[in-house]
């Protein structure tokens, strides 16, 4: 099923435009840069640093996770190389397919923007922009279905997980600090 999606995009949705337009989104998401930049960017400003340590908290498990385990541990070939399609578009990729790490990052990254305190607006283009990132790993043939369902879900763990831990953690150094404070006196 997972190459049968992947001929039917190629088959439906295969044009030179949508092939510059998806080469650039998986650019962006080479490495998880777009949204490290993201991250760092919020780590300047005292309101958004807390929200730019998720960010680049959740890429890292990705990174760890995803990237140094899972992939080891699957060793799935990439579609293209086991299908024989050249990837003209982009410098093929050599790691493991599963799971996307793009697709990781990217809903990493946006399930934690999606909880902190932005407008809808900037809510929405994240996941705009994740979703896709995650698509052009298909249309370039770089990843199966299955890597990017499963990059998607490890990702959107991640981040909650870690938003749901630093909240947890700075609700604590607060009461701790209430607590130190009401002590003293």
């Amino acid at each position: 099923m997972d190459l049968s999606i992947l001929y039917s995009i190629q088959d439906t949705c295969a044009h030179p435009a949508l092939d510059a337009f998806f080469t650039y989104f998986t650019l962006l998401g080479n490495a998880g840069a777009l949204w490290i930049l993201i991250g760092l960017c919020m780590l300047l400003s005292p309101k958004w640093r807390f929200w730019g340590m998720c960010v680049l908290a959740a890429l890292a498990c990705v990174g760890l996770i995803n990237e140094l385990g899972i992939k080891n541990l699957v060793e799935r070939v990439r579609p293209y190389i086991e299908h024989g399609i050249a990837t003209p578009h982009i410098f093929p990729p050599t790691s493991y397919s599963f799971p996307s790490g793009h697709t990781g990052c990217s809903f990493a990254a946006a399930t934690v923007l999606a909880l902190a305190p932005i407008k809808k607006h900037w809510k929405a283009l994240a996941w705009i922009v994740a979703l896709l990132i995650s698509f052009s790993r298909l249309y370039l043939f770089v990843h199966y279905p299955t890597d990017v369902l499963v990059g998607a879900v490890l990702g959107t763990l991640y981040g909650y997980l870690v938003v749901k831990a630093g909240l947890a953690l700075r609700a604590r150094r607060s009461g701790s600090a209430a607590h130190g404070k009401h002590a003293a006196l």
